[in-house]
């Protein structure tokens, strides 16, 4: 997700990144939101955070296709972990910081479309509708991000916004 639109709303739509490709307002260094061990993975699979996305952001592990990347770092939007996100953007198009909104919410994850991106691909794409709250005001972010291979691994490089 790579949010540059004027949308969403309110203090989102100031920030280089405001999806959850994408989305801001709290600093690298801010305290990422905790999961409870057993918790459902928010990216929506029905497997437990730990065993789903969880295993990605805390072991290093590498996600094997551009879809459990997607998924992956729409997750660590919904906890935050700013140092996920950057490790897996690609360095041309990495900002400085990620910044979380505090007043911004991830609700939900549908994956519409992925195409490309296995082992067998060097880039893939993945069309998404990620539902939010911004101030308690229901939205949704539309988006087809692209992902390319980067010394070996999935990286986020790019979206385009689909209103």
């Amino acid at each position: 997700m790579s949010r540059r639109t004027s949308r969403p709303t309110g203090s989102a739509a100031a920030s280089p990144t405001a999806s959850p490709e994408v989305s801001p307002k709290a600093s690298a260094g801010a305290n990422p939101v905790r999961t409870a061990p057993g918790a459902p993975c928010p990216c929506g699979l029905p497997a437990t955070y730990a065993d789903c996305c969880g295993r990605f952001h805390s072991a290093g592990a590498a996600a094997p296709t551009c879809e459990a990347l997607m998924r992956s770092r729409y997750a660590a939007f919904v906890v935050r972990d700013a140092g996920y996100l950057l490790r897996t953007w690609h360095p041309d198009t990495r900002p400085p910081a990620v910044d979380f909104d505090p007043a911004m919410r991830w609700t939900g994850l549908d994956i519409l479309e992925a195409t490309d991106g296995s082992a067998f691909h060097s880039t893939g794409t993945v069309t998404f509708r990620a539902g939010y709250t911004d101030g308690g005001r229901p939205d949704a972010l539309h988006e087809k991000s692209r992902f390319v291979r980067h010394e070996g691994a999935w990286v986020y490089a790019s979206a385009v916004f689909i209103d």
